[in-house]
């Protein structure tokens, strides 16, 4: 029998905020039906520190064996409180080599990165963060640690500089809630800041200006957003980079294209 199901990546590292990254993705593979392959890629000098070849061998053997465990360990209580499929894939080689591999034989639809609790994505670094958004066409989720996105909880979301829903995987996500949708623009010249457009959706208009993320940022957090949609082409088109996007805005973010 076919699977249908779609398919979520999740790229981190085992640190202090895997298991909250986890959780969030749980909350969306529920929302779309989709299974996760969570995939840990580790740098070969991280695991061999000598020259000789059977100390090598060994050395990864064994760093291979414990690091498949602790995966393991973190992934299965969640995957079965949650009664959602975790894959498992542990790597040791070249980041971008082995992740760009990944996403070609396994084709996913939505990847997802986490977000440390201060600035920046945890996964390796600004670098892997800017290969995923060239390597992947689809929806990319930046999950900030701050604002876990419960399983089985409604979600408040936002729009960054889009209305449009492009997939159907994305507007599943949208028509996952009965909430109002929030959408917050940023325009050259000024509008008024508060206007209906329609039943569900009220719009927050900003001019442009050199603290236009923070103020949007505050008015996240006032609006209590759980995860904001980011139309990465109309980002680009007003000159916002991506990349401040993801470091000033404090809720998860998924990156649209």
């Amino acid at each position: 029998m076919k699977n249908n199901k779609y398919k979520i990546l999740v790229l981190s590292k085992l640190n202090e905020t895997t298991n909250d990254t986890l959780k969030s993705s749980l909350s969306l593979a529920k929302i779309v039906d989709a299974d996760i392959n969570f995939l840990y890629v580790k740098k070969p000098t991280e695991v061999v520190k000598s020259d000789n070849q059977l100390s090598a061998v060994r050395a990864i053997n064994e760093d291979y064996l414990s690091t498949n465990k602790k995966i393991s360990d973190l992934i299965k209580p969640i995957s079965e409180n949650y009664n959602v499929n975790i894959n498992q894939t542990y790597i040791i080689g070249n980041l971008k080599n082995e992740i760009g591999k990944y996403i070609d034989d396994n084709k996913p639809d939505i990847i997802i990165l986490g977000k440390r609790k201060s600035k920046g994505v945890s996964f390796i670094g600004d670098n892997i963060t800017q290969f995923i958004l060239k390597k992947h066409k689809g929806p990319i989720v930046i999950v900030h640690n701050n604002n876990v996105l419960e399983p089985n909880k409604e979600l408040h979301i936002g729009l960054f500089n889009s209305t449009r829903v492009n997939s159907s995987i994305t507007d599943k996500i949208i028509n996952s809630t009965q909430k109002p949708l929030k959408s917050f623009t940023i325009e050259e010249e000024p509008h008024s800041l508060k206007e209906e457009l329609s039943k569900k959706t009220v719009e927050y208009v900003f001019v442009k200006g050199d603290n236009v993320l923070k103020n949007i940022s505050n008015y996240l957090s006032k609006s209590k957003i759980d995860l904001l949609f980011v139309d990465r082409k109309k980002t680009k088109s007003i000159n916002t980079n991506i990349k401040a996007v993801i470091n000033t805005l404090d809720c998860s973010l998924i990156i649209t294209t």
